[in-house]
């Protein structure tokens, strides 16, 4: 289960995350500098315990009105080959050392592990708290998904990838469109959709070509929580 250290982060994540997201394509441009808060999020386990993984919602307060966004990330010890344009930056950690931070949907660990819990192989993690479950964090796999590989670039479906190990696959083509990070899990199979603009008024998410999600949950400014998908898994399409 995931180890949260109590220590010190040069930069932080909030200020790694104030350089990156103004040129990310899903981010609204105020005019001014974003000013993130983090409201919620989670995190889950990498089986070999090499890759940390956190999805984060942040807050932005630089507007008008307050935006929220989901930044999955990875923290990895060394670079993550042929994944430059997905790093978000490098941190000091003050027990672990330098850390290379990564948007999520980039890394096949990331992405073995997101459907390692949409399968019900992982459990998700809270966010701040060591060896503890987040029960509030729920995901549904259709019986349509049943053929999901066990992995990103695999053919073996759920329930058939025991033996392969996490992360071996490279990660998907991924793209960033103007509220998702839309990534295809196989050769014409289902693709992951990594919501990136929360909105706490959205209401009930279509179910078209829908195989299953994860939602979860976000703090808002008055002390409320909204919930909502934060991945969906789609049918693809041709």
């Amino acid at each position: 289960m995931s180890i949260i250290h109590k220590t010190t982060l040069t930069p932080t994540k909030l200020e790694l995350l104030t350089a990156w997201l103004p040129a990310q394509p899903w981010y609204a441009a105020t005019g001014r500098a974003p000013e993130l808060s983090k409201a919620g999020g989670f995190r889950l386990d990498d089986p070999k315990g090499d890759v940390g993984i956190e999805f984060m919602v942040v807050q932005d307060a630089s507007g008008d009105r307050p935006a929220w966004y989901h930044v999955p990330m990875t923290y990895r010890a060394a670079p993550l080959d042929g994944a430059d344009r997905a790093l978000i930056g490098t941190t000091e950690h003050g027990v672990l050392g330098r850390r290379w931070v990564y948007d999520g949907p980039h890394d096949p660990v990331f992405v073995t592990q997101l459907l390692a819990l949409l399968q019900g192989r992982a459990e998700p993690q809270a966010q701040s708290v060591s060896h503890t479950p987040d029960p509030s964090v729920t995901a549904e796999l259709t019986g349509a998904g049943s053929d999901v590989p066990a992995e990103a670039g695999s053919d073996v479906p759920a329930g058939g990838g025991s033996d392969v190990p996490a992360g071996a696959a490279e990660a998907p083509a991924v793209a960033d469109g103007p509220d998702a990070t839309r990534l295809v899990v196989a050769d014409g199979g289902p693709a992951l959709e990594v919501t990136r603009v929360l909105r706490p008024e959205s209401g009930a998410e279509t179910t078209e070509a829908v195989r299953g999600h994860v939602t979860a949950g976000w703090q808002l400014p008055d002390g409320g929580e909204a919930r909502g998908r934060f991945v969906v898994l789609r049918d693809a399409v041709s």
